[in-house]
Parts: C-alpha cells; structure tokens; sequence
C-alpha cells in the first residue's frame, strides 16, 4: 500500500482470662475477624488472590474497582467468572453492576469489607472485584486486519518498555479515549496488561485491542508495509509534534521510563518528533506524553 508522504484492615488479653483452652480457641474463632479470615480463605482457595503471598491461578485473575468490573462485564462479561460486591453498599454503581452480572448470569456475592481487602491485595476496589479470565491476547498477526478496517485513518500507540503498571494503565485509558486502532507493546522487557494495568486503565484495557509483538522492530516494518507512517517521540528530535500531519494512517512510538526509545526502535521511525517544552522540565512521564501526542491527532482529525 502506497503512503503519502510525512508532512510532519483478638480480643483484649483479659477477655481470655480463666478460659479454657479448648473454649478460648472456639471463643476466638467466633470474633469478627476471625469470621473475615475464614471468608477471604474461601473467596481464594483457589490460590487466586492478589495478597503480597498468595498466588495468582493462570487462567484467572482479580480486577478491582467500580470502572473495572462494570468494564468488564459490559464488555466482556463471557470471561467474568464471578463477582464480589460490599456487603451493605447503597452506592447507585455497585447496584448497578450487581443487576448487570446477574442479567448476564454472572455468580454475584456481597461480602464483608475486610474480605474484598484481602482479595484486592492493595489494590482500591471501591466496594467491587471480580475473578476474570486472564487478560485478553491480541496476536500479532491480527494486526493488519485491525488497519484495514480503520479505512486509511489508522491511530495506533506502540508503547517501547514501558515497566509501570499504573503507567500502561494510563496509556491504555488515554489510548481508548482517543479511539486508537490499537496498542502495541513488546511480550518481553515491557509490563504485560495484569490486575492493577485493569484498574489504572478504568476498563480500557478491555476495551481496545492490546497487542503483543515478539519482535518489536519487525512490528514497526510490517505496519510500514500496510501504509502506516511511524512518528517515534524523542526529546532531541529536530521536528515538532504540531508541524507533523496526523490525519491519515499514523504509529506514534513512545519509550520506556529510563531511556526512552531503544535503538532498533528509533532506526524504524519514519520520523523522530518531539514535544515542544518552552519551560525548564527536560521530559514527561510517558502516560503524559501519550495524552498530549494522541490528542494532537485527534485534534488534527477533528478539524
């Protein structure tokens, strides 16, 4: 395909007191926490909670929060295999992500605070989690029929080593906003979509295609190849974003945290661009950069 050309959470001591000790471990076993422990051993017998020690099953994991879980029901509720709600939550959106689940015949379960703490591993859950079928993948090889759909106005982001999850997350959520054909990010030396990318990402990294490259480079040529131009950020790029033209089929590459684009990465850019700063801070955190670079494109295809 031909390309134009760039344009630029025990009772007190004394409660124990004189009891026996048979009596005392029943006694113990009956406090509230103790109840909470047995529930949250029975959300994760299946080795599938996020706690600092426990294990993740390969086919599963915990999304948390309210964006996530409502995300994932609406779309992709055939891989939801349960839902966790706060047990005694008035809040309009929880209702509502309960009423959903059960429509869709999704096992729904209200359960203590404590026990979605537990479960969450850290993460802040709002009052809902859900055990979801391992993140959907994205082949490679998918990727030249999610560019010929776009009809020659393609947007894909290629995220070059990015290593925080809650960075990915941004990206994906500011990558769907945009209405991005697609995200590419490399199998190896990269964070892959997990529990917290879900939740940072509010629901997009469920939304829009993730994809998976094994060989980042020969990626960036097979788009080239499909008529795509690849506009790599770079901060001692000569060229500005805003002098470049978006509008048609468009890659726009940003690195990782520490060093920005790799090598290869920058040898297979069309172009090497950069975000004008007029001001003393040298660089942007990249869940920033791709805000601003994506929505330079759809500004210019709005236009």
């Amino acid at each position: 395909m031909a390309r134009s050309p760039p344009t630029f959470e025990s009772p007190p001591p004394d409660a124990m007191a004189g009891t026996p000790r048979a009596a005392r471990s029943r006694r113990m076993w009956r406090t509230p926490m103790a109840r909470v422990a047995s529930q949250a051993r029975t959300i994760c017998g299946q080795g599938t909670c996020l706690g600092h020690n426990s294990r993740m099953s390969k086919d599963s994991q915990w999304i948390a929060g309210i964006n996530a879980v409502a995300s994932a029901i609406e779309h992709d509720a055939g891989n939801v295999r349960e839902v966790l709600l706060e047990a005694g939550a008035k809040n309009p959106r929880i209702v509502e992500i309960e009423g959903n689940a059960r429509r869709m015949g999704i096992d729904v379960r209200r359960v203590a605070q404590q026990a979605l703490d537990g479960v969450a591993g850290g993460l802040r859950h709002q009052g809902a989690v859900a055990r979801y079928a391992a993140a959907k993948t994205w082949d490679e090889h998918e990727l030249p029929g999610l560019v010929e759909a776009a009809q020659g106005k393609a947007l894909v982001l290629v995220l070059d080593g990015v290593q925080d999850p809650h960075n990915l997350g941004a990206c994906l959520r500011s990558a769907a906003a945009a209405g991005v054909t697609a995200v590419v990010i490399p199998k190896d030396k990269a964070v892959q979509v997990n529990a917290t990318v879900r939740k940072t990402s509010a629901g997009a990294a469920d939304s829009i295609p993730v994809i998976r490259a094994t060989n980042l480079a020969r990626c960036l040529r097979e788009l080239q190849q499909l008529g795509v131009w690849i506009y790599g950020l770079a901060g001692d790029a000569a060229a500005s974003l805003y002098a470049i033209d978006l509008k048609g089929n468009v890659a726009l590459v940003l690195g990782g945290e520490a060093d920005g684009l790799r090598r290869l990465t920058r040898e297979h850019c069309d172009q090497l661009v950069k975000i004008p700063m007029p001001g003393d801070t040298e660089s942007l955190n990249v869940s920033v950069a791709t805000g601003v670079t994506l929505f330079e494109a759809v500004r210019q295809r709005q236009a």
